[in-house]
């Protein structure tokens, strides 16, 4: 498939030096600066099944907002955030009468409580208000497991979640409801703790091996090891059990959102952050950017599957993982497996490789499987990390480590999105708004190509035909910012007509509630929206 009109795609020109792949939790977001831009983009390509057809979009008429006494008046009114320099007036690109790309704005992370109470409802009820007189189509919000199951097996509060959608709902807003099996805290933007449900952290104090695992044995308490996903270790559950009693209960619970289509999409949590990735760059275990990382595969249910899968194979001594890779912070050239000629590319090497990425996929294709189940006829997406550095480099070390088995002679991506079609599942990818050349100006050692990364990842799920989604990492006010973000959405010229279904912004807060911050957002949704801007530049 040509990719020209993808040319399009010129991503930011922020100084950003890392992708951030989670709205919530990236671990990118500890080594990156806080007043940096990142953008990222949400949205699918084209409809294919009934399912697809679910991500719909809803126009929505308000007020305009200057009615609202919410806004901050001041204009001088800035923060550490802001993007505070005047640039001159450059032309724009005209996007009125473009596509429909719906925009979704995330709420704050503190808004449901450990107790899963609403937290300052009225407060957030003016908010949603002025949300509403922007036109944006509806709010995205976590439902952490660590908060509705927190205290027993298959004991769920739900009542904070139910007050929030009524609210929502008499909006006529829509909601992006993302099913988060991970815990939240430690980064950038957290400004809450959010662990695990208090009974599978006391049996991860007995078994700590129900975690991802280092060479190292340092465990990561982030998330569950996939190698738990079919083991009755949970109080007689499966991993995949108490992932799909806890969809379940939810589908159950809130029905009429369901009934009503004020719930629009799901998203799964399929890993760290969220993210189908092992956590091979955790900032609790000091790592930096660029580092490689390190594979997460010692546990002892991921280390017995790795011995089944080398005595199938005929080698028993291979049911080891690589003695050579590395540290979190070391370099590709350092180290003997991922240099260029590296063990990466011996027999040992491919087969480490491709059983470790073949985990990846197994553990998406049986938790959406279930996920089509608990959620018939509703859109469903999961979100795969941009791990851009090193890719210039023959092992692409980085993407390794984290479960991608991408080097310079594989297509690591088309296999995921082959997955993901088999469940009519979008894509939500997080590298789109960033440019290769603003990489080397602040770490040129990591060879890092965001371009070249969305190019491929294009290529894989435009050719399988699914949807592809994505989101801002870290909050954007300024102009320039929300034109690379359009000029990405609606690629230009395209021949097929491709573009980006749906954007969530990154995220609701007073910094954006600044009249002029949020004037610009306003004028953004519009030209999302395909409708024409008074005070327009364009060409």
């Amino acid at each position: 498939m040509a990719f020209n009109a993808c040319v399009a795609l010129s991503l930011t020109n922020s100084q950003l030096f890392l992708v951030s792949s989670m709205r919530v939790c990236s671990g990118f977001r500890s080594s990156v600066a806080c007043n940096l831009r990142c953008r990222r983009l949400k949205g699918d390509a084209v409809s294919i099944g009934s399912r697809f057809r679910n991500f719909g979009v809803a126009r929505a008429k308000g007020q305009k907002i200057e009615d609202h006494s919410l806004l901050d008046d001041s204009m001088d009114n800035t923060d550490d955030e802001q993007v505070g320099d005047v640039r001159p007036m450059v032309p724009e690109r005209d996007f009125t009468g473009t596509a429909y790309v719906p925009v979704y704005v995330m709420l704050p992370l503190s808004v449901i409580d450990m107790n899963c109470e609403l937290v300052d409802p009225e407060d957030l009820l003016n908010q949603l208000r002025v949300l509403k007189s922007a036109n944006v189509d509806g709010v995205m919000i976590d439902c952490w497991w660590g908060i509705v199951e927190a205290h027993a097996p298959q004991v769920y509060n739900w009542s904070g979640y139910r007050r929030l959608f009524q609210m929502v709902r008499d909006l006529k807003l829509k909601l992006q409801v993302v099913m988060s099996f991970h815990e939240c805290g430690g980064n950038v933007g957290d400004d809450v703790h959010i662990p695990l449900p208090q009974w599978v952290t006391e049996i991860g104090e007995t078994n700590p091996d129900i975690y991802f695992t280092d060479r190292e044995e340092r465990r990561n308490t982030e998330c569950l090891t996939w190698g738990i996903d079919k083991e009755r270790v949970l109080k007689r559950r499966t991993a995949v059990e108490v992932y799909f009693d806890y969809m379940r209960s939810f589908r159950v619970e809130f029905d009429e959102f369901f009934q009503d289509g004020i719930i629009s999409e799901i998203e799964i949590g399929l890993g760290p952050c969220g993210e189908l990735r092992y956590p091979s760059y955790p900032a609790k275990h000091d790592w930096t950017y660029p580092g490689i990382g390190e594979f997460q595969c010692y546990d002892k249910y991921l280390m017995k599957s790795l011995s089944k899968a080398a005595e199938v194979r005929g080698h028993s001594f291979w049911g080891r993982g690589p003695e050579n890779a590395g540290s979190y912070n070391s370099a590709p050239h350092e180290i003997g497996f991922f240099r260029d000629g590296g063990d990466y590319d011996s027999y040992y090497g491919r087969f480490f490789l491709n059983w470790y990425s073949q985990v990846l996929i197994d553990h998406g294709d049986r938790v959406l499987a279930l996920a089509n189940l608990a959620f018939e006829g509703t859109g469903i997406s999961a979100k795969l990390s941009g791990i851009h550095w090193w890719y210039k480099t023959a092992s692409h070390a980085a993407e390794l480590t984290a479960g991608f088995y991408n080097s310079s002679n594989r297509d690591g991506y088309a296999p995921i999105a082959a997955m993901l079609r088999k469940h009519e599942v979008a894509l939500n990818f997080t590298c789109f708004e960033m440019r290769t050349v603003d990489q080397y100006e602040g770490f040129p050692e990591a060879l890092a190509d965001p371009e070249g990364l969305v190019w491929q990842v294009l290529n894989a799920a435009w050719d399988a035909c699914i949807p592809l989604a994505s989101e801002n990492a870290l909050p954007c006010y300024d102009r320039e910012g929300y034109n690379k973000i359009l000029e990405n959405a609606k690629p230009l010229h395209n021949p097929d007509g491709r573009h980006l279904s749906v954007f969530t912004y990154l995220r609701l807060s007073p910094v954006l509630m600044e009249r002029h911050n949020f004037q610009e957002f306003e004028r953004f949704v519009k030209r999302m929206h395909g409708e024409a801007v008074s005070d327009s530049n364009a060409i």
